[in-house]
């Protein structure tokens, strides 16, 4: 499991949690669309957090601290 860690929690670990908004906005945004009214901008923001850390934005990089693997 890929463990995760802040710079402001120096030697403190956390669990990568099983869902990240972008993934819930994958999995229910188009029906939440359809039943609630949601404005230019918010529609704009929900595709942007579904893009984050995709090639389409540049993609994201973990490093593993113990080995230096990337993925």
């Amino acid at each position: 499991m890929l463990k995760l860690s802040s710079p402001l929690l120096t030697g403190v670990e956390t669990e990568k949690p099983a869902y990240e908004l972008a993934d819930i906005f994958r999995l229910y945004g188009d029906e939440y669309r359809r039943q609630y009214h949601v404005s230019h901008q918010q529609r704009l923001v929900m595709r942007d957090i579904v893009q984050c850390r995709t090639a389409a934005l540049g993609g994201h990089v973990d490093e593993c601290d113990s080995c230096g693997g990337l993925r």
